[in-house]
């Protein structure tokens, strides 16, 4: 693990006029820095804690998106901040500390943004500095427990890694790969060899994907390197038993503007609709190609869940966007002020993974969402039910921010929508087993309640979303909404 120093100012964009209503909206809970807190015993305010809830909730997300008078150009760029809640069946403790990047300790000595990023330009950059340099590490994407550690994780660069129990910033950890070979935010883990798959986009003139496998202990054990055409953006990958699968959606990076600093990262992303969506399907064993297709154009940001059904066919579930107006949106909620339609559902769909044709898909549910997820136990194998955010309905979609979470039931067709109440957001459920019976399962989502301006862990029974949750805890300052998290079971007592 190595930090490695730079310094150079940036102009960013100033901060807007401060968009918040009157009545209180979940811009408040992006409107101001987050607060960090010490180790502190959380009070359960109502229901009671499962006794088999035994483990750690950890999660990531944007909790700074001002320094001084400037204000970030995208959601993407804020600091990243993680929360750590442990349960022991009895009682709960949190923690919540930014992870302290090279790029989070040169700004806070500036007072002012000192880098550019996916939504800001880079300050005084040469045609011949890789993309990757360009970009400020906010390490504000997901977290990847490991059993000695957490790893912060961003698209572009190396993850940070964090104690365990005390969530403070170690340094970077290269994970023995090279400086160009980033590791990304999406990885997928087979819950029964304990493997790790990830990927990471190289872009330049010889634009690739690397794919790594890593054993349980986070030591990467094979690797590969695909050749890409173009530069896309690749957020996202399956695991579905033997295979792994990449969509290459048709978005590409015009690469001239942002080598001449004309305009970011973000800004220079194209949505190339006659390019369609191309398909990648890797043997998992030697993380080489088996096949290439290609499908009409969409776009999503996450995969749900992959297996192999009885044909030997892959299945798979997504959130798909007819286009990239999902990325404009996403700009304008870091701006606190979203007026951008960006209609993500849940879709499945089918692929022969001897040719990569696509053989259907069809929209599971039209409730608008993002973040799917499945028990940790069916990672790559079939799985009954898939979890996601969703908007609470009759909500405007343009204006508003996922703010609550749905289920949707393979066996009955049906999708259930908890119901939270007005003015509360709820992030990305996470699913925790039960310590004592793998039958049952909890779901744990962190809510923001608006109108009293504080956040809440609140635990479901992960079969009976429609019900109340069984335990609700306030949590002691605001949690900004954000985006991944993960379960760690069974770790060391917090604090």
């Amino acid at each position: 693990m190595a930090v490695s120093p730079s310094s150079s100012p940036t102009a960013t964009r100033k901060r807007p006029a401060r968009k918040v209503s009157p009545t209180g909206s979940w811009t408040r809970a992006l409107a101001e820095p987050a607060r960090e807190f010490a180790p502190t015993a959380i009070e359960t305010i109502a229901g009671m804690l499962p006794t088999g809830l035994r483990g750690a909730l950890y999660r990531n997300g944007p909790a700074r998106l001002q320094r001084g008078d400037r204000w970030v150009g995208h959601w993407f760029d804020g600091d990243g901040a993680v929360l750590r809640v442990n349960f022991d069946g009895r009682d709960a403790r949190a923690v919540y500390r930014f992870v302290q990047t090279e790029a989070y300790r040169r700004d806070a000595a500036s007072e002012t943004w000192t880098q550019g990023s996916y939504g800001m330009k880079a300050p005084q950059a040469t045609l011949t500095q890789p993309v990757r340099q360009r970009l400020r590490h906010p390490a504000n994407t997901s977290v990847l427990a490991l059993p000695d550690r957490v790893l912060a994780l961003w698209e572009q660069g190396h993850p940070y890694v964090l104690d365990p129990e005390t969530l403070e910033t170690k340094g970077r950890d290269s994970l023995s790969l090279a400086d160009g070979q980033p590791y990304a935010a999406h990885y997928k883990r087979d819950p029964e060899t304990g493997e790790i798959f990830n990927f990471g986009v190289t872009y330049g003139l010889r634009t690739c994907l690397n794919v790594y496998c890593s054993d349980r202990q986070g030591r990467i054990d094979r690797q590969s390197k695909i050749p890409l055409s173009g530069l896309p953006l690749i957020h996202d990958c399956l695991l579905a038993g033997p295979y792994l699968v990449f969509f290459v959606a048709p978005v590409r990076l015009d690469l001239l503007p942002v080598l001449t600093n004309q305009i970011c990262f973000g800004d220079a992303l194209r949505w190339k609709p006659q390019f369609g969506t191309q398909i990648l399907v890797l043997d998992r064993e030697t993380l080489t190609v088996i096949s290439r297709g290609e499908t009409d154009p969409f776009y999503s940001w996450h995969f749900g869940n992959g297996y192999v059904d009885a044909e030997g066919n892959i299945v798979g579930d997504m959130v798909r966007y007819n286009d990239f107006a999902t990325n404009r949106y996403l700009q304008q909620v870091g701006q606190l002020d979203p007026h951008t339609e960006a209609r993500g559902t849940l879709w499945q769909f089918r692929l022969d993974p001897q040719t990569g044709a696509m053989l259907g898909s069809v929209e599971l549910a039209d409730t608008c969402g993002e973040f799917p997820i499945v028990a940790p136990s069916c990672v790559g194998r079939y799985a009954r039910r898939t979890y996601m955010s969703a908007f609470r309905p009759g909500s405007d979609v343009a204006r508003d921010l996922w703010s609550t979470i749905a289920c949707f039931d393979r066996d009955t067709g049906e999708l259930t929508v908890a119901e939270l109440g007005a003015h509360r957001y709820a992030i990305e459920p996470t699913y925790a087993p039960d310590a004592d019976r793998p039958d049952l399962g909890w779901l744990l989502t962190v809510v923001y309640d608006s109108r009293e301006h504080r956040s809440e862990v609140w635990i479901y029974a992960a079969d009976r979303l429609g019900d109340a949750p069984v335990c609700r805890l306030s949590l002691p300052e605001v949690i900004p909404m954000g985006y991944h998290g993960c379960w760690a079971p069974n770790p060391k007592k917090c604090g």
